[in-house]
């Protein structure tokens, strides 16, 4: 469940403040200077680079305003919760209304990192099934209650049911839903974007993943958004192996997404996962100085959320859905990784 572990007391303090990133200096025209043809071309490619930057630009602002013409978010009414077979193990947190106590770390031996990667397999198809559920006039109630039937019939339990009181199977994040929407009769629409994250408890451990997928045709715009988002998952795991610093994946997420022209959620973090399904070392996705480092064999998630413009997050009264306060659109992309060596497994990646 995305950035769950905020939930959970997390949210980084004063010392983890992101440091500020600043846009290089335009490059200096030379007037009417002669100079080397080859650094002409040097200067055709930068002033190529200016216009698509210009052109990206003017897409983020047309895209904001659109964005801002839909309807805000309301709740829909929410079904009661769906059965779970009583053969299938539960997580030890199913039924208890308090908060699990938050695990120091999980180290895992083969067996347990065998297991792990067959709950990630689950929940990455899981995912990929879902998304093909992503069309206008779906509730997010039906792509929750078809979720919930492919788990249970795999022998898994979805994790987030149960979680602190969470009523369904998966979270459901549209449009300004920063994260952990909870499924019920909104209908998608055309141009629409929804998060789906998907977690399972199989055999003894849990295993995440979620993806924010287009419903119908989008705007470029919003189609470079979702791009950009989802290259900024790929940045924080690139700079992972066994003794690097965490902070180098906030860095790398926050300097990106500043590049793109957009913001990076600070309230909700990455976390380790296993046999419980929150546990340290906590992930910040912006710009921290964290001192931890990473140990081979460590697993955990990778969850940055991107916003497109810098605005304050605002929770409902249900105590999960989190959306931005001036209605601007979230994407969310997720992966659970293998700390090795020389670098990573994506766990959820199939």
């Amino acid at each position: 469940m995305a950035g769950l572990a905020a939930g959970l007391g997390a949210r980084p303090s004063a010392a983890f403040e992101a440091t500020c990133f600043r846009p290089l200096a335009s490059p200096v025209r030379s007037g009417r200077l002669i100079v080397p043809k080859r650094c002409f071309t040097v200067s055709s490619r930068l002033a190529r680079v200016e216009d698509e930057l210009m052109e990206i630009r003017k897409s983020q602002e047309q895209s904001s305003v659109k964005s801002k013409k839909r309807p805000p978010l309301r709740r829909g009414k929410v079904s009661p919760q769906l059965p779970v077979p009583e053969h299938i193990p539960r997580p030890s947190y199913v039924g208890s209304k308090g908060l699990p106590e938050l695990c120091k770390g999980q180290f895992h031996d083969a067996q347990g990192i065998a297991g792990i990667r067959a709950a990630c397999k689950l929940a990455a198809r899981v995912l990929d099934f879902a998304g093909t559920l992503v069309k206008p006039s779906v509730t997010t109630n039906e792509i929750d209650a078809a979720v919930h039937n492919m788990i249970i019939e795999a022998g898994a339990y979805p994790s987030p049911l149960g979680y602190r009181e969470f009523p369904k199977s998966i979270c459901t994040s549209v449009n300004e839903c920063v994260c952990h929407g909870i499924p019920d009769s909104t209908q998608l629409q055309t141009g629409d974007i929804i998060n789906i994250d998907v977690n399972v408890f199989f055999n003894g451990y849990h295993g995440g993943t979620s993806r924010t997928f287009a419903c119908g045709q989008v705007d470029d715009s919003i189609k470079h958004f979702l791009k950009a988002a989802e290259e900024c998952l790929e940045k924080g795991i690139s700079v992972c192996r066994d003794g690097v610093n965490y902070r180098k994946i906030g860095k790398k997420i926050s300097k990106l997404a500043y590049f793109y022209g957009y913001y990076v959620v600070e309230r909700f973090v990455g976390h380790g996962i296993g046999t419980l399904y929150h546990s340290e070392p906590l992930i910040l996705h912006h710009a921290n100085e964290n001192s931890g480092r990473m140990v081979e064999g460590q697993i955990f998630t990778i969850e940055p959320i991107l916003t497109m413009e810098k605005t304050e997050c605002v929770t409902w009264e249900d105590g999960w859905t989190t959306v931005t306060a001036d209605g601007s659109w979230a994407a969310q992309f997720e992966h659970t990784i293998l700390v090795t060596r020389n670098g990573t497994e994506i766990l959820t990646k199939l």
